[in-house]
């Protein structure tokens, strides 16, 4: 059954779990859609004012949704398995695109959500699906960014990251063992996704702040280099992981532009004699 789009607010089931959601402007009934994927350790309320601000920008609609362990979604399963970025694109994403009633749009995503969007696209058929908007992807670990996750392990401890996350997560501790001990198994220094680049087949909008603590801009060349549909970047100056929270001006006006460009070409006529 597609939920209710005017509602604003409620709950879906995918994946077996029961899942909070949210959608600001027009359904998809009516307009394309941007779907927010959150990173990994967001969720819906950690997108703050941004998706409102962002179907005001783009004139489309923008549904978000927090996954499985995060926000007052229902627990996840753990711990979580080193391909768990790939199992919720394959294995989740596609009900709740079903759910919202998703016709043709964007798929947007930050961090693990940037992810999660590129290994739908890649390994996904789904004509929907338009265009893609990455923040901060990471298609392969870098030790930089393991470093970062090893010191934000530290802060969870010491408690004013957990305190931080308990007023967003209905189990702050769930949240944080669920993504940090994935990423800090030994085995996921080995882990590389990056083979799904080679299947996209849509037009992609990469964003990343050149002081990005958790990864470098050698993932943004490797989605330049390997795609095989168009690539914009935007990088960032003064700007770390979180791209629409620390540069937010310049992230709808890129994500705009964009979008922008999509319906122009979605509207094309291309001659046949």
């Amino acid at each position: 059954m597609t939920l209710d789009w005017q509602a604003g607010r409620g709950w879906l089931h995918a994946g077996g779990k029961r899942l909070e959601w949210g959608a600001w402007g027009p359904g998809p009934d009516t307009a394309p859609s941007i779907v927010l994927l959150h990173e990994g350790l967001g969720c819906l309320g950690l997108w703050r004012d941004f998706p409102q601000r962002l179907a005001a920008a783009t004139g489309f609609g923008v549904f978000a949704w927090s996954r499985a362990g995060y926000g007052q979604s229902d627990p996840a399963d753990l711990p979580r398995t080193i391909d768990y970025m790939t199992r919720e694109a394959v294995d989740v994403l596609p009900q709740v695109l079903d759910a919202m009633g998703f016709w043709r749009g964007v798929l947007m995503g930050h961090s693990d959500g940037a992810t999660i969007a590129a290994e739908y696209a890649g390994r996904v058929a789904d004509h929907r699906v338009r265009g893609l908007v990455l923040m901060a992807p990471h298609f392969f670990c870098e030790s930089m960014g393991l470093e970062s996750i090893s010191e934000a392990r530290r802060a969870f401890d010491s408690g004013g990251l957990r305190e931080r996350m308990a007023r967003w997560h209905r189990d702050a501790d769930h949240t944080f063992r669920g993504w940090n001990d994935a990423w800090l198994n030994p085995d996921f220094a080995a882990w590389n996704v990056a083979e799904v680049i080679d299947y996209l087949r849509v037009p992609a909008l990469a964003i990343q702040g050149r002081q990005d603590q958790y990864g470098t801009l050698a993932q943004i060349d490797a989605l330049e280099t390997r795609s095989y549909a168009p690539v914009e970047t935007l990088i960032l100056d003064d700007c770390r992981h979180a791209p629409h929270q620390e540069q937010p001006e310049a992230v709808l006006e890129g994500v705009a532009a964009f979008t922008a460009r999509l319906e122009r070409i979605e509207a094309e006529v291309v001659p046949t004699g």
